[in-house]
């Protein structure tokens, strides 16, 4: 939101500068995220003084050009080469002197130097209106007011408007604030805690009057739920025209383009009050206005020339032929105000927050009225607003007021009612602040002291302030206004022991992302809503599972995902597409599955790997990742947490081409492996992904908060390697597990380290080498203890495998 410095001194006049400003509405919550100069004209006319042209006479050698002499009040006239047909002797004249910047229509600066022009030296340039920025003329020179004295600065013959704009940060809840008078409201209290007191000056509207009622235009208020309160006017006789200088340059400060002098006053209206108008052509009303909604289908043209389908909840503003408007929304093509409207009918209104904000969404419009509308605007200032525009049009536009203001208003919006506890605003706030300056800052809020005891204050809220409706509320507006830096804190340190679970879920994030992060992965984190269509993909979800929104943002964010892997895949697309294929990614997320039963959330950690392990480099070659480099990082994962007495078993989920899962008894730990290239189609992914899917929750509930200390043996361990000649089918699980049957105790470890298939083996088998550590902690091994374990292996192989030692 953007707040000019200049018209905020209409309503406060206060001497401080914009940085004190700004500093102290931050501190109020209304944070200043960057001060921007504004000129009215660009450059504001520094360098260009009013000149008298001594003479003029033709260029020798230009037939087109003319030489003229200058006075610029300096007492030495100067020589300036011109272009301008209409430039002559006598005439005062504006000019840019050596040194000065111009602005082209593009925005691009160039200076004025001093030069020759066909032989003839010119020290400066006589300009054209277009050339200063201040109009779209370029037929010729400007011609001045003769009475102007030369050397007077052009800055101040056409008073050029310097502004600060404050660009605020504005916050969902802070409705009241969305105006130039909302942050005078605010600023002004700011300013009294300060100790200065200064008054809020609001516009008067004491001069609005009917000057005849010939054109009245009733209204019908079909949905009163939705359009609590609905004022309207009728001014006929205007001129449609550009706005006044003043005007166009407000508007253009916080970034609004003027367009004609109506549709410029509403604006003001809204961004100075907070109440937006709209202005209907009155000619085309057919009858009354009616405020109701319209049967679903109906095609609607807005403004922007779109033609829209509309919904049976939208409200809209319509005449007794059809409708004119999206209520508090956007105005219909057919019924705005043109050049050649003659009459209006004026509206200022009060509608459901929520029932804007349905409307806006489902139609993707974002207007300044409906931001206002659907956060909740001031319902007691409507008519205000409205006599206020009025009487600005009658200004700009002339006409004559032709109705009475009809004001359809059935169920005032009550005030809020609180009681605050001084007790509990001494608790919350951590210091005891004294009661007359709370007192004295809810006064300055416009929050009513109705009663006053030793126990508190009976309070009413005004109900623009929507954001303040229980106790906790008003003690956060007195912390603001009194100040969060005004708040002392003590010097005694406290500390507490608390005796927290080691296995705490944050806590075993930390210890895995850590680990992550070490083997070079980045931590993801994606949106919970996708695409619900994303479930197709995979036999394993259904779509009737889905958690679907109620009124979602867009199609594409309609549904809480029941897998981590369609997002994961999104973050790696993006990236892919973006030149940065060599990815490894991990996040912690939720899936979100809705069931007979009710509603679950599952927690999970997924991994993410695909293109090179490494860097290209001149040391070393790239190599690719694959599937036993992912498997070292899941297995790395299981063993960081003392998960141990396993089974893997082939993957169940459809997502993988290939793929092995993990897990103790009937708990499924985690599943990783290669996803399908279809899939990875689907999102324009052409290399090689690799997935892993932990299943969080059954983690957490495995890991022991038992910690086991052992002994580092004293005795060596003993390698013994055997080359096995066995079948295709088996696998090396089948191995493990031989090997940890036939020695429980002295066999510590077993290691694949050689596989071969080809050449000189027989059809159907293969080559397994396999090393074995073997170790007594209690005593050295000797030759022949360690002969009958390995002649056990061997025999056990023989005979369950039917493996040959090579």
């Amino acid at each position: 939101m953007k707040i000019s410095y200049n018209w905020l001194k209409q309503f406060l006049k206060t001497d401080w500068n914009s940085e004190e400003t700004a500093a102290l509405l931050t501190d109020l919550g209304l944070e200043v995220e960057v001060v921007e100069k504004y000129q009215s004209v660009k450059g504001g006319l520094e360098g260009i003084v009013v000149g008298h042209v001594l003479t003029c006479v033709p260029h020798p050698d230009a037939d087109r050009l003319k030489l003229t002499t200058v006075d610029l009040g300096t007492g030495t006239p100067i020589q300036i080469v011109c272009g301008a047909a209409n430039v002559d002797a006598g005439q005062k004249v504006p000019v840019a002197t050596i040194g000065t910047v111009l602005y082209d229509k593009e925005g691009a600066a160039f200076t004025i130097k001093k030069g020759k022009i066909r032989g003839q030296e010119s020290h400066g340039m006589i300009c054209a209106e277009d050339e200063l920025g201040l109009g779209t003329s370029h037929d010729g020179i400007m011609i001045l007011d003769a009475s102007l004295v030369p050397g007077t600065k052009a800055s101040e013959v056409f008073k050029i408007e310097n502004d600060e704009v404050f660009e605020i940060g504005l916050t969902p809840n802070r409705a009241d604030a969305m105006s130039h008078l909302g942050t005078a409201r605010d600023l002004r209290a700011g300013l009294l805690q300060s100790g200065v007191n200064v008054e809020l000056i609001t516009p008067s509207v004491s001069n609005f009057r009917v000057d005849m009622r010939t054109l009245k235009i009733d209204t019908i208020i079909e949905e009163t739920t939705l359009a609590p309160r609905y004022c309207g006017v009728t001014i006929s006789g205007i001129t449609v025209k550009p706005s006044p200088s003043w005007l166009q340059d407000r508007l253009k400060a916080i970034g609004i383009n003027p367009k004609n002098n109506i549709v410029d006053v509403t604006n003001y209206v809204l961004h100075e009050l907070g109440q937006p108008l709209h202005a209907f052509d009155a000619s085309k009303i057919n009858g009354k206005i009616i405020v109701k909604t319209v049967p679903a289908g109906t095609k609607f043209t807005t403004l922007d020339d779109v033609e829209r389908t509309l919904h049976e909840e939208d409200l809209m503003i319509c005449d007794e032929k059809g409708p004119l408007c999206i209520a508090g929304v956007f105005g219909g093509k057919n019924s705005g105000v043109s050049e050649h409207t003659t009459s209006i009918f004026l509206e200022s209104a009060y509608f459901n927050p929520v029932s804007i904000r349905k409307t806006a969404k489902r139609h993707q419009l974002n207007t300044d009225a409906s931001f206002r509308f659907e956060r909740g605007i001031d319902p007691t200032i409507t008519a205000y607003a409205l006599k206020r525009a009025a009487i600005l049009i009658q200004e700009m536009a002339g006409g004559e007021i032709t109705s009475d203001v009809s004001d359809v208003y059935q169920k005032k919006i009550e005030d809020f009612s609180v009681f605050l506890n001084f007790a509990n605003v001494a608790k919350i706030i951590g210091q005891e602040i004294p009661k007359d300056t709370i007192k004295q800052i809810l006064v300055s809020l416009e929050i009513k002291v109705n009663s006053i005891s030793e126990a508190g204050l009976g309070l009413t809220i005004p109900s623009y302030r929507v954001d303040v409706q229980r106790e906790i509320d008003v003690i956060e507006e007195i912390l603001r206004v009194y100040g969060y830096n005004n708040i002392s804190f003590s010097k005694k340190f406290n500390a507490t022991v608390s005796n927290s679970p080691r296995n705490e879920d944050y806590k075993l994030q930390n210890i895995i992302a850590t680990q992550l992060n070490s083997q070079g992965f980045n931590e993801m984190m994606a949106n919970s809503l996708t695409t619900a269509s994303y479930v197709q993909l995979s036999d394993m979800l259904k779509e009737e599972y889905n958690v679907t929104m109620l009124n979602p943002l867009s199609n594409d964010l309609a549904t809480l995902r029941q897998s981590l892997l369609f997002s994961g895949l999104e973050a790696l697309s993006y990236n892919i597409n973006r030149k940065n294929s060599d990815l490894k990614l991990f996040e912690f997320g939720k899936t979100y599955h809705k069931f007979l039963s009710g509603f679950e959330e599952h927690k999970h950690l997924t991994l993410f790997l695909t293109g090179n392990r490494n860097q290209e480099s001149w040391t070393s070659a790239q190599k690719p990742s694959d599937f036993f480099l992912f498997k070292g990082y899941v297995d790395a994962i299981l063993a960081r947490f003392g998960i141990q007495k396993t089974q893997n078993s082939p993957v169940t989920s459809d997502v993988f081409s290939e793929g092995i899962a993990i897990g103790t008894g009937h708990n499924a730990l985690v599943e990783f492996g290669v996803v399908k290239k279809s899939i990875l189609k689907h999102f324009g992914i052409k290399q090689e992904v690799f997935y892993a899917d932990f299943n969080w929750d059954v983690i957490i509930k495995m890991i022991s908060s038992k910690i086991k200390f052992v002994e580092i043996p004293k005795y060596p361990e003993v390698r013994r390697d055997l080359a096995l000649l066995i079948d295709q089918s088996v696998t090396y699980d089948n191995i493990y597990a031989i090997a940890r049957k036939t020695e429980k105790t002295l066999l510590k470890d077993i290691n694949l380290f050689d596989v071969y298939e080809g050449q000189n083996l027989p059809e159907g088998k293969k080559s397994y080498a396999l090393s074995f550590i073997i170790q007594d902690s209690t005593k050295t091994l000797t030759d022949a203890q360690i002969d009958k374990i390995m002649g056990k292996l061997q025999h056990n192989f023989e005979s369950e495998l039917g493996a040959i030692l090579r």
